[in-house]
Formats: C-alpha cells, structure tokens, sequence
C-alpha cells in the first residue's frame, strides 16, 4: 500500500460502481494511513529514547552513536526522496491528482529561506569540526556533511511534488524532521546543563559563549570560535526549517489515496489603496520594534543596569504591540459576531490542516507563558523587571487567544454574498455582479451594501495592521532577542537545564506561529 501512487480521476462508469470504488479507496487510504502511522511512531519512540539517552552522562549512549542514527535516518529518507524524483521525472510517470491547497507560496518561501540559512550552518559546523578531527570522531565531519546534501534534495523535493498524492516514504520523511528537530533542540539545550549558580552580573550570552564542548580538544583552525559562534546563532533557523518541513510532510501524508478535485478559485486581488490606517499604524510599530531591537541587542551584553534598562525597554515595547494586537483583535471579532455570514462547507483537507498548524503552532507560547506566570507568581513578581514580566505573559496568552478566534472567523466566511442579479432572465449560475468602486472600496449595491462598506474597510485595516505586528513579534526572537534567559527569575524557579529545555521547545513553535499568522492574516485580508 506504501508503494503506490495516486491515480488520475475515475472513468465515468454506473453510480453503484462509483459508490464501491469511493469504498475500497477510503478503505485503502484508511489503511495506508495507520501503516504509515504506525511506521512513524515506532521511529518517532525510537529516535526519542537514544537522542534523551545521549543527554545524560550517565548512559553510555554517546552523541557520535546519536549522530549515527541520525545519518542512517537522513540516507534513508534522502534515497527514497530521490528515487521518487526519478520515477517521476517523465511526465506520463508523475501523478495525475494533485491537491492545488497544498504547499502554499508562503511555505515554500519559508522552507527555501530557512534552508539557506541551515545550509549555512551546516557550513560552518563542518569548519569547526574540520578543526578538532586530530582528537574527536570523523562522524562529528560526516553528519553536517550528510545533513547539508539531505537539506538540498528534500528542499527541491518539497518545491517540486509538495502537491502530489503519494503514499510512499512520508511516514519516514515526517519521522525524519521531527527526529532532527528533536535533536537540535536536545543539543541546545545539553550546552546549558553545566551551567552553575546564575551570577546575574554576567550576561547569559557571554556565559554561554564562554563555554566549550571540547574541553580537552584544541581546533586547529585560528578560525574555530567565530565559525562556533556563527553556527549557534543560525541553530534557530534550522529549527524552524525541521518544523516546515514537517508540516509539509504531514500535509501530504494526509493527502495520501485523496483523489483531490479540482476548485473554481475565487478571484481576489490585493489593493493598497483599500487600507490606509492599519498599514500606517503596522509600519509605525516595526520601525519602533526595530528600534528598540537594536538597542537591546547593543546593551543586554554590557553591564548589568544597561542589561536592566535594555530589559524594560524591550518589555514594555512587546506589551505596547500585544496589548494593540489584542485591542484590534476584539474589534474584529465583534465585527464578525455582528455581521454573520454563510460559512464555507467546502470540505479540504489543507484548509482544515491550515487551522490546525494555526492553533498547533500557538501552544508553543503558551507552552512558555503559562511557565512564566506560574514562577513570577510563585515568586512574588516583586520589582520592576518580574512585574513586566508577568504582564507579557498574561498579555501574550490573552492576545494570541483573540488573534486566533478572529482569523478562524474571517477564514471560515463565505468569500462572496449572493448578489442581487442585474437581469431577471439570466439564470443564476451564469449571472455576472456588476462591480461599482466607491471611492477606494468596491460596493455592489449603493442602498443594500453601504452598510457593510466601513465593515469591510475596518477588517482590513485590522488584517493590515495585526499582519505587520506578526512580522515584527517573529523579527525579534527569530533573530536572537532571548529575555527568558537574560531575567534570572524562572531560571531560579525552574533551575536553567529545566527552563532552557521549555524555552527551546516552545520558541521554535512561536516564531512558526508568527510567520503562519502573517499569511493567515494575509488570506482573510483578501477575503474580507
């Protein structure tokens, strides 16, 4: 069942036929599905027990041995991946169903920026290791070797037949990148588990740069730290490209044995000149997002009451962005509560998995703001710095909660309303609306439809404006901004190995959730 692949649409034949075949393929699909499943499982539980093993310095489970199976995972699935790409390359051999929801630009953007970046990494980790092969494992060489060749042939895998129904491989392509994520995330978070009592007059940065995994191993390469220093900064962006590519893999394998349709698309074209408050008001907060970034960046390494100044800045700017993204999420919703429109029935799995990587994704804040509550209350939230703290967190939970239930809303309304129909005698499935522009809004109807046209105008002006907030919120702690670990108060509460396994679990998912939201918001901008 794993080696098939999709076929085109059923020949027209007798409805009693085409009901048993709809049978036998959901059955089929059913089938390849668990199979799938249980293979992924198996390798996901596997993979978990010797990445945790090579954690601990008590289980004789080593990070080359870790490594190891990491490369037998990546050969494997990189074969299959080009064993596909070969049979598939003549035309009469590709799949005819193909699901035209699947794999949207923004995603694949997404997944070619983050591959770069991780390419670049792999670079430079290979450098570094190039420099302590006199006394460390060639394995150490081999692995971002393996893994910079796999990241070329899954990226160009993915561009190419993201939208194809196929059965076999992805259980092993989705167990893969989970297994590498997982694994990135360990490693990051092994380079904290010797960290002693937290001297809050040393920058975690400067801690963390200090330390060494090879001990007792001099690089030969008069190049060596800045190479470590550059690879570690980029550990993030490939984080987040383990993470796309997972969410591509399990939209196709959820697509597996679909026989997809094709949809009439409406069309919805994109115009400056429909918004003008929430761009303005979007733009103004990134330039001073960007701003206050910088400054942080600048002053979180110097002393400790330029790290304390640099700390509050950043807090009251990200309760400042939340805080409007919240108040223009509750205007949206009540918008939506007061002009309810027929929702889409149509049935598709990608939408359907758009929400749920939507709502997925989001758990990774709370994931770290519900931490932070609970120890800065725990605590006491005595000070200046703890009581900001615990205003961002409640202020994050609270904001993401009103995003997500207003773009759920605006993605769940019907793209187009019946229109009156210009002429009596033209039947309804051919009608053509008559489109007037008013002003800068387009209106259908001068007595009927005026109403809705500051409706409308505002739900733009709100998805112009919660968009930019969502580029400037995944801006920030992409590109390095880490105040979980600069304010010592749930390092104390949860002891650093504890908080900084949280931390790397949850952000990744964060800065996913922004990047998801920013097109999400994008979509209901055109629908609205």
């Amino acid at each position: 069942i794993e080696l098939d692949i999709c076929h085109g649409p059923a020949i027209n034949s007798s409805p009693g036929k085409k009901s048993g075949k709809k049978m036998r393929e959901r059955a089929q699909r059913g089938t390849g599905q668990l199979l799938s499943g249980i293979i992924c499982i198996n390798i996901l539980f596997l993979g978990c027990a010797i990445v945790s093993g090579s954690a601990f310095k008590s289980v004789t489970i080593t990070a080359v041995q870790r490594q190891i199976f990491l490369i037998i995972l990546l050969l494997l699935t990189m074969l299959w991946m080009l064993f596909y790409i070969v049979c598939t390359y003549r035309t009469d051999q590709s799949p005819q169903s193909k699901d035209s929801h699947a794999a949207p630009v923004w995603l694949r953007a997404g997944l070619v920026l983050f591959g770069l970046l991780s390419l670049l990494m792999d670079v430079f980790k290979i450098c570094t290791s190039v420099g302590y092969l006199h006394c460390d494992s060639a394995v150490k060489v081999a692995f971002p070797v393996v893994q910079a060749v796999f990241l070329f042939v899954q990226t160009y895998f993915f561009i190419g037949h993201a939208k194809d129904c196929v059965h076999c491989g992805l259980a092993v392509t989705l167990s893969t990148n989970l297994m590498v994520w997982i694994a990135a995330v360990t490693e990051e978070s092994i380079h904290h588990t010797e960290v002693p009592e937290i001297n809050i007059s040393v920058s975690y940065r400067k801690y963390i740069a200090s330390q060494s995994s090879h001990k007792e191993c001099k690089c030969n390469l008069s190049a060596c730290e800045t190479f470590k220093e550059a690879y570690c900064f980029l550990y993030p962006f490939n984080i987040e490209y383990s993470l796309f590519a997972s969410a591509m893999a399990y939209v196709m394998w959820k697509n597996v044995g679909r026989r997809a349709k094709t949809h009439s698309h409406h069309s919805a074209k994109f115009h400056v000149k429909d918004v003008c408050l929430g761009p303005l008001m979007g733009t103004g907060l990134v330039l001073a997002g960007l701003v206050t970034f910088i400054l942080y960046e600048v002053d979180i390494e110097k002393d400790i009451k330029r790290r304390n100044t640099a700390l509050f800045v950043h807090f009251v700017m990200n309760i400042v962005i939340v805080s409007l993204m919240s108040a223009f999420s509750v205007v949206g919703c009540v918008i939506y509560r007061l002009d309810r429109k027929k929702a889409v029935s149509e049935n598709n799995p990608s939408k359907r998995l758009d929400v749920g990587l939507l709502l997925g994704s989001s758990l990774g804040q709370f994931f770290i703001s519900y931490f932070t509550i609970v120890a800065v209350v725990a605590t006491g939230a005595r000070g200046v710095l703890n009581g900001l703290n615990l205003a961002w967190g409640v202020l994050m939970v609270l904001q993401i909660s009103l995003q997500n239930y207003f773009i759920i809303q605006g993605l769940d309304q019907e793209q187009h309303e019946a229109m009156p129909l210009t002429n009596a005698d033209t039947p309804q499935e051919h009608a053509e609306i008559n489109v007037v522009e008013v002003g800068s809004c387009t209106n259908y109807s001068p007595k009927s439809n005026l109403h809705k046209h500051w409706k409308r105008r505002v739900l733009k002006e709100i998805c112009a404006f919660l968009l930019l907030a969502n580029i400037i919120l995944w801006i920030m702690p992409a590109f390095g901004a880490r105040p979980q670990f600069e304010q010592n108060t749930e390092i104390k509460f949860y002891k650093f190995t504890m908080w900084a396994s949280i931390v790397n679990i949850g952000l990744p998912f964060a800065i996913f959730y922004r990047m998801h939201a920013v097109v999400s918001l994008f979509e209901v901008y055109l629908i609205s």
